[in-house]
């Protein structure tokens, strides 16, 4: 008797690192473009975080980021055989984390690919959650004698300064509380195809004669 295990279906996360002299600019100029955006406010208290406004990616700080966000994701687009490579960055935006912050489950509607880039992390505050899509998974949870890739119902990653993630829009993620002892600051993006009302949402059947069959 003979048997293989098929897997279908795949939910695929890029992790990307960044050389260092890329990483090096991105982190001069966003730190200190970030700390103007933060001059005027309070210090961040335990358990607080902070996000800017989503409008990064025009401003001149964060060009070479951008670059590398759009760069990651053409290299998505090949890799997937998507005959459309035409994209834009619909928002761009920081997440400060204080100690013992979180940032709870969600996703990112309306839009392809989501990323993420992590500019400060530390011990305690350098993982992101991703959890399973399947829903009905949930239904029937019976004990495991070992959590594998096979049977969790959570991936945990660890980053690093320089880290670039980018995933399925409609993946969700979490990130648990900041345990370290400093600020965790990300720079997240999401990737739409430009254009797309005009010309990627027209219907993927031809019409056959008289009847309009679906192919």
């Amino acid at each position: 008797m003979s048997s293989d295990v098929i897997s279908m279906f795949p939910t695929l996360v890029w992790r990307v690192e960044l050389d260092d002299p890329v990483r090096e600019t991105i982190e001069t100029k966003s730190v200190a473009a970030l700390a103007r955006l933060r001059r005027n406010l309070p210090p961040l208290e335990r358990g607080e975080g902070w996000q800017s406004m989503q409008t990064l990616h025009e401003l001149e700080d964060f060009r070479e980021l951008v670059a590398s966000a759009r760069h990651t994701a053409g290299g998505i687009l090949k890799f997937l055989n998507i005959g459309y490579d035409a994209i834009e960055l619909t928002a761009c935006w920081a997440t400060v984390l204080a100690r013992g912050a979180a940032h709870k489950l969600h996703h990112h509607p309306n839009n392809f690919l989501s990323g993420v880039y992590y500019l400060r992390t530390c011990a305690g505050a350098d993982t992101i959650n991703f959890h399973d899509p399947r829903s009905q998974t949930g239904i029937i949870r019976p004990p495991v004698t070992a959590l594998t890739s096979a049977n969790t119902d959570q991936v945990v990653l660890r980053v690093h300064n320089g880290t670039l993630l980018v995933f399925p829009s409609w993946l969700e993620h979490s990130v648990d509380a900041n345990a370290g002892e400093s600020e965790r600051i990300s720079i997240s993006f999401n990737v739409m195809f430009s254009s797309f009302s005009e010309r990627l949402t027209r219907p993927l059947w031809q019409p056959s004669g008289e009847n309009h069959e679906q192919r």
